[in-house]
C-alpha cells in the first residue's frame, strides 16, 4: 500500500505533540459540545478564522443552546449574522436546529450519514462534527488538509480534479482510523493553517518535514485553471419620504428575508440622458468569482409600492438584517453632499 506514513505511528507522535505544544487557542476547541462545533464550522466555511472569532461569541451569548437558536425569529437569526456574509449558512443553521430539537430527546445526530441529512452540512463539515465532538474517527478535508497531504505525498494531480480528490480523501481516511481522531484531524488541519501555509511555508519547522515528499512545497497543491472573474453592475434606487427610507425584503436564494435598497428597474421608455445618468453612490464587492459594483441612483418616492417593499424609519434601519453592502451603500447615501436640502432627513449612525 502506498503511503504508508500517513498510518505510522511516528508520524501521527510526532504531529499531535507538536500540536499540544503550539496549537492556536480557538474558543470552539475548549469543549465538545456538537451544537458548538456546528456553528463554527458553518461560520468557518469560506470565511477566515480571524473575522469568525467575533461572530462566533456574539452568535453563543445570543444563541447559548440549540433550543434557544432553533426557537428564534429568522429575522434576527439573519441580523445576528450580518457582516458574515453567505446568509444560506445562517437559515441552514436555524434549520438544523429546529430538525434537532424536533427529535426525540433532541439528540444530536452523531453520524456521518445522519449529519449530511441536515441542511448545509456536507462531507467535510460532518466529518468535523463526528470528529470533534464525538471523538469518532471520520475524515475531513479542508483546504489546509489538502494542501498538507498532498504536499506529503507530492502528488501533482490537480486536487480539484476527480482523481486529486479520491486521493487525497483516500489518505485522510486512513490518517483518521488511528486513535485520537480528535487531537490528530485538529493537528493536521492546524499544520496546514500555521506552518504549511500556501506562500513560503515554514518547512524547517514542520514536525513531519522527515515524512514529506515535496520538492517544491510552495508549487503544491496543484489546481485546475480557474475561471476568469466576471464583472457585474446592479442597480438599485434611494427614495425618501417623510422621513422614511424606501427599502425591499428580498425574496429567491440570495439575500433571502433580507432587507436592501430597491433594485432599479430601467423603464422601457427611458431617454438617452436617463441611461447616462450617474450614480451618485458606489460600493464594489465580491461574490465568489464575481466582483460587483453597486450602483445607486436618487429617485423620487413612487406612487405605488412593488411587492416586499416598505418605507422604513431611520431608527428602525439598525435592526434590520441588511448585507453589508447594501448597509455600507446607504451610510454613504445618507451622507452624500448632493442631497442636502433635498430630503428634510438627519445623518445616522447605521454602521
Amino acid at each position: 500500500m502506498k503511503h504508508l506514513f500517513i498510518e505510522s505511528t511516528e508520524f501521527r507522535a510526532r504531529l499531535v505533540a507538536w500540536y499540544q505544544r503550539h496549537a492556536r487557542k480557538l474558543p470552539w476547541r475548549e469543549a465538545m459540545d456538537p451544537y458548538r462545533i456546528l456553528v463554527s464550522e458553518l461560520m468557518l466555511q469560506q470565511t477566515q478564522v480571524a473575522t469568525v472569532l467575533g461572530y462566533y461569541k456574539r452568535w453563543l451569548d445570543r444563541f447559548p443552546t440549540i433550543r434557544d437558536l432553533a426557537e428564534a425569529d429568522e429575522g434576527l437569526v439573519l441580523q445576528v449574522w450580518e457582516g458574515l456574509g453567505y446568509y444560506r449558512r445562517a437559515r441552514n443553521l436555524l434549520q438544523c436546529a429546529k430538525i434537532i430539537v424536533g427529535r426525540s430527546a433532541e439528540q444530536f445526530p452523531s453520524t456521518i450519514e445522519e449529519l449530511m441529512k441536515l441542511p448545509g452540512i456536507g462531507k467535510y463539515t460532518a466529518g468535523a462534527i463526528v470528529s470533534f465532538a464525538f471523538d469518532r474517527p471520520a475524515a475531513m478535508v479542508d483546504a489546509n488538509i489538502a494542501r498538507v497531504l498532498s504536499r506529503l505525498v507530492n502528488t501533482q494531480e490537480p486536487i480539484d480534479s476527480p482523481g486529486g480528490k479520491r486521493l487525497i480523501w483516500e489518505l485522510a481516511e486512513r490518517f483518521a482510523k488511528g486513535t485520537n481522531p480528535r487531537l490528530a484531524n485538529a493537528a493536521l488541519m492546524e499544520l496546514g493553517a500555521t506552518l504549511c501555509s500556501p506562500r513560503k511555508p515554514l518547512c524547517v519547522l514542520c514536525p513531519v518535514k522527515a515524512f514529506c515528499a515535496a520538492e517544491d512545497p510552495e508549487s503544491l497543491p496543484r489546481k485546475r485553471a480557474r475561471r476568469a472573474v466576471q464583472f457585474m453592475n446592479e442597480s438599485y434606487f434611494f427614495a425618501v419620504q417623510e422621513g422614511r427610507i424606501l427599502l425591499e425584503r428580498r425574496v429567491g436564494r440570495r439575500w433571502q428575508g433580507l432587507w436592501t435598497l430597491p433594485v432599479l428597474c430601467k423603464a422601457p421608455d427611458s431617454t438617452d440622458a436617463e441611461a447616462s445618468e450617474s450614480a451618485f453612490v458606489r460600493v464594489r464587492h465580491p461574490i465568489t468569482r464575481f466582483a460587483v459594483e453597486l450602483s445607486v441612483f436618487v429617485r423620487e418616492p413612487p406612487k405605488h409600492l412593488a411587492e416586499g417593499q416598505e418605507w422604513k424609519t431611520l431608527a428602525s434601519l439598525e435592526d434590520l438584517p441588511m448585507p453589508s453592502p447594501h448597509r455600507r451603500a446607504l451610510k454613504l447615501a445618507l451622507e452624500a453632499p448632493q442631497l442636502k436640502g433635498k430630503f428634510d432627513v438627519p445623518n445616522p449612525d447605521i454602521a
